[in-house]
């Protein structure tokens, strides 16, 4: 009975753990936003993608408000964007995207995840180059039919759709064909669940489930970083 609880307990405080890390990745993506467009979502379509994706992980709205008021604030916190690449064990390409107040401390604690979990921290340029960025947008599925909606949205964009695990329709554009879908998308009345750029591998590699967990181990590592947004690899 114990180790059932234990293992339940474990469970519930990952699933917290993920919900604090989303919660921080938005806040930021919002202080972000909010810098570039300013506080008002009507005119400001990269917050109104916040205000998307903040939903979609059960953002309470009192903390994406939170997060304006500090983006407008005279301490406002400046986040850069930087971009990191690298190669995990087995040589899997890694990408690490992050928003920093501080890039010294980013950049010694990103080198310092690979290094211990046996990879290796890159130069700009060594990685990027297989992966295309991409715009991904996810809808409900509810009353939609994926090859209508092919149809109907190629002129907007659209490159790949699909389903993904939960049965929501996934659908992706070129990165600079990003805004012209969310236009159509909006204008359409296709509620959007959640809205992102987004980094896909060209060239997945397979490894075997032991050589896996070594890559997945420097994944998690750096995915619990406070500075880092997101990871992106090409582990088939």
């Amino acid at each position: 009975m114990g180790r059932i609880f234990e293992v339940r307990k474990s469970s519930m405080f990952a699933r917290w753990d993920k919900m604090a890390k989303n919660f921080t990745r938005i806040g930021k993506e919002i202080v972000i936003a909010v810098k570039i467009g300013g506080p008002d979502q009507n005119a400001n379509a990269a917050l109104r993608r916040c205000y998307q994706n903040a939903r979609s992980v059960g953002m309470p709205k009192d903390r994406v408000e939170a997060a304006i008021k500090r983006a407008m604030g005279k301490e406002m916190i400046n986040y850069d964007e930087i971009l990191y690449e690298g190669y995990a064990p087995h040589g899997i390409a890694i990408l690490v995207e992050t928003a920093t107040d501080n890039s010294t401390r980013t950049v010694a604690n990103v080198r310092m995840h690979f290094t211990k979990s046996g990879g290796s921290l890159g130069t700009s340029g060594s990685v990027a180059f297989t992966f295309n960025h991409m715009g991904e947008f996810k809808i409900k599925s509810t009353g939609l039919n994926v090859d209508d909606l092919e149809l109907e949205l190629i002129d907007y964009g659209l490159e790949e759709i699909g389903e993904d695990s939960e049965g929501n329709i996934v659908i992706r554009t070129a990165f600079n064909e990003f805004g012209h879908m969310a236009k159509a998308l909006e204008e359409k009345k296709i509620e959007v669940l959640t809205a992102e750029l987004t980094r896909i591998p060209s060239n997945p590699v397979e490894l075997t489930e032991e050589a896996a967990q070594d890559v997945f181990k420097l994944v998690d590592k750096l995915e619990q970083d406070e500075d880092v947004q997101k990871v992106y690899h090409n582990l088939k």
